[in-house]
């Protein structure tokens, strides 16, 4: 569920690529009399990075479990870069965590969340160095986060809930196998950690604790770290049909893990390039959503958390995107990321929910 480049991409550069021209399709040969009795299928253009919880999207491709989309999945390591494609009309749809529905808004850059699609259960923990016994002692020395993710607002969170003040430490701003090699070599103090990569800081480096889970009561109720699936603003607005349907395509793919989970894990292994080990320590072996590090929602579940069904979702309340949209924008104004409180409505669009729930869905 986590970037592995910088996530702080400057504004300037989103903006050049939004204004960039779009690159046009070579023109090919007319289809056929034979070609067009079959129906064509929607271009689809996503992109993900490399995370176990965003592997549904090959089983939905390997499976074709909808077949009137043709995804053409590509792996961009940055989503930064991703939203910046995205607001130039390059791609359709992107997997990311769920902290830049704010940033889009406040910035005006035509991306919109979508769903919610998986909270963290367990995954991602706060790991002190040797020698630190409390959020006391990290005041003045340098932690280790992804400014401009939801790490560096879990970091703050639980600075403030152990009497630190948010700005009262340094951050610093690393990918993973860098923070990973700070903390080995006493660099920063402490730091945010999503496995594979926590495990590698507390079996490499003894003395190292764990001080908070994304199992912990307060972020559990929050869901606050977690994931989710964005659209673009022209994809929603002149594709809205397919927009649904990209949204049926994932959820069955969850679904078809669910069932069929070793065959599914093995797949996004495959698509990712990881080990079948490295996906069952995020995902789970059982297809319970369990027994993992992440808790992948299904179609009622997300439903309920963006407060489009009736119920209520394994994590949180119906339609907690709204304290989520709010907790997230508010301590986006406290690091300065964004300027001003904006609506939801101005980052998250549930008509692709909707249309698939009016067509009958899951029903």
């Amino acid at each position: 569920m986590r970037p592995q480049k910088h996530l702080l991409t400057t504004l300037s550069l989103l903006l050049l690529a939004a204004c960039s021209p779009k690159e046009e399709p070579t023109p090919t040969s007319t289809p056929t009399a034979a070609a067009t009795t079959t129906p064509a299928k929607t271009t689809v253009n996503l992109s993900l990075f490399s995370w176990p919880g965003y592997g549904f999207w090959f089983i939905a491709k390997e499976k074709n479990l909808v077949p009137e989309l043709d995804l053409n999945i590509t792996i961009i390591e940055d989503p930064y870069e991703s939203f910046g494609q995205m607001a130039a009309g390059k791609l359709d749809v992107t997997s990311s965590t769920v902290e830049y529905g704010p940033i889009a808004a406040d910035q005006k850059v035509p991306v919109k969340l979508v769903t919610y699609t998986n909270p963290s259960y367990g995954t991602d923990k706060i790991i002190l160095g040797p020698g630190i016994t409390s959020a006391a002692d990290l005041k003045g020395k340098e932690v280790a986060v992804l400014e401009g993710g939801l790490t560096q607002i879990y970091m703050g969170i639980w600075l403030e809930e152990n009497g630190v003040k948010f700005d009262e430490v340094k951050y610093s701003n690393l990918i993973m196998d860098d923070a990973v090699a700070a903390m080995v070599s006493g660099k920063v103090a402490a730091g945010e950690f999503w496995e594979p990569f926590g495990g590698k800081v507390l079996s490499s480096l003894p003395g190292t604790t764990v001080a908070a889970t994304s199992k912990d009561p307060y972020f559990k109720k929050t869901a606050l770290l977690g994931d989710g699936m964005y659209m673009s603003g022209s994809f929603l607005e002149k594709k809205p049909e397919a927009a649904a349907l990209v949204l049926k395509a994932y959820f069955e793919a969850v679904k078809f893990w669910k069932a069929n989970p070793k065959e599914a894990n093995e797949i996004i292994a495959k698509g990712l390039k990881f080990s079948v080990e490295d996906v069952v320590t995020v995902l789970g072996a059982d297809g319970s959503a369990t027994d993992g590090g992440i808790y992948p929602f299904n179609w009622e579940e997300a439903g309920r958390f963006m407060g489009v069904l009736d119920g209520t979702p394994p994590f949180g309340a119906n339609n907690e995107i709204a304290a989520h949209w709010k907790l997230t924008n508010d301590w986006w104004i406290k690091f300065g990321t964004v300027k001003a409180s904006h609506p939801m409505e101005a980052g998250v669009a549930l008509e692709p929910f909707k249309a698939l729930k009016a067509s009958g869905y899951g029903q």
